[in-house]
């Protein structure tokens, strides 16, 4: 088996806030891998770590992906114990092996890759002013969007109230659901009290409240709040069974939020999922502003846990933000991510 590596850095339509900051580009590696056997096919995935977040955003990040994929190409198989610390890396190169021997791309035969079913996302209004917001608010339900997901902490909370409370005043819980990710912007003294006062505004979840690393108080903030509590930031790093298991009996949230470049890859996104499962703890799937290459495989693996549709939207809007995407048969339609069938690679 032989492979190639390369980067690319894409650039965000329209500045991209969180808490942490305002990204603006985003690079990625992307590995491919051929077979002699195979003439003429080719299996590339995405390998995207996310700046100061990602566990394996690391300094030698390239040398270390290029020593992992000598491995590969001369074993033929991905050694996940060895790679479970590095969940980017792992994860394109779990998708390029499984693209290189997939027919046309679908790398999971489900009807969502037969076209025959959409999986339905959420809208995401990212931070801004509170003017900005509310115009991305305002499209995102003129585009047919029922599940709306705001990221909050970056402006004065009030003015957030005030976005909420503007959808609430013209549709119900049951016609508009309403996401929260804080990204860890509330303090622990502080988060329970705008817990409450959110409250009244009927919110499905809230994703990582307070920063993660803080497991007492985010024990107690998931048994006192009156939003069920998804934890996200939280996971980066538990990697190992023994700790996922342990994480999950200690905080006890409600949902969990994977992100395949972010939590294991694919094999530890699964585990992920059957842990919580187990737990009676709920879990969809997002991705980690991966350009279309990884959205598309994030969604086929949704697809197959989750089922077709999956009962809850899914948070993979996120791959159609770059100016100069790459393209894939990944389409959003009104409020879902479609498959569309066959489409070269580039």
């Amino acid at each position: 088996m032989n492979y190639s590596l390369s980067s690319r850095l894409f650039h965000f339509k329209q500045p991209a806030g969180t808490s942490r900051g305002v990204y603006t580009t985003r690079r990625s590696w992307f590995v491919t891998f051929t077979d002699p056997s195979r003439p003429g096919a080719k299996g590339v995935g995405e390998c995207a770590p996310l700046p100061n977040l990602s566990c394996d955003d690391i300094p030698d990040y390239a040398e270390v992906l290029a020593r992992l994929c000598d491995r590969v190409a001369a074993t033929g198989h991905v050694d996940e114990d060895l790679l479970r610390p590095y969940p980017s890396m792992l994860f394109g190169i779990e998708t390029a092996l499984k693209d290189l021997y997939s027919d046309n791309g679908v790398i999971f035969d489900t009807p969502f890759t037969q076209g025959q079913v959409g999986i339905p996302i959420n809208g995401l209004v990212w931070m801004g002013s509170h003017e900005e917001m509310l115009a991305r608010m305002e499209e995102k339900i003129r585009l047919g969007f029922r599940c709306v997901k705001f990221k909050i902490g970056a402006i004065d909370f009030e003015e957030e109230m005030d976005l909420i409370r503007r959808v609430r005043e013209r549709f119900s819980p049951s016609e508009v659901e309403i996401r929260l990710d804080a990204n860890g912007a509330f303090t622990p003294s502080e988060a329970l009290e705008k817990l409450q006062r959110l409250s009244s505004f009927g919110i499905h979840s809230i994703e990582q409240p307070i920063r993660q690393h803080q497991w007492r108080d985010m024990a107690n903030l998931c048994r006192l709040s009156p939003i069920p509590i998804a934890l996200d930031e939280e996971l980066i790093g538990v990697n190992l069974k023994a700790m996922k298991e342990d994480l999950l009996d200690t905080i006890r949230p409600a949902y969990i939020i994977l992100k395949p470049s972010l939590h294991g890859g694919m094999i530890g996104t699964e585990e992920w999922v059957d842990l919580a499962a187990r737990r009676g703890i709920g879990s969809w799937m997002t991705s980690a502003l991966e350009s279309n290459v990884g959205l598309s495989a994030i969604a086929q693996l949704a697809a197959k846990i989750y089922g077709c549709p999956p009962s809850m939207p899914q948070g993979l809007g996120t791959g159609m933000l770059f100016t100069d995407n790459i393209n894939r048969p990944i389409r959003i339609v009104g409020s879902q991510l479609w498959f569309e069938g066959v489409n070269s690679h580039s």
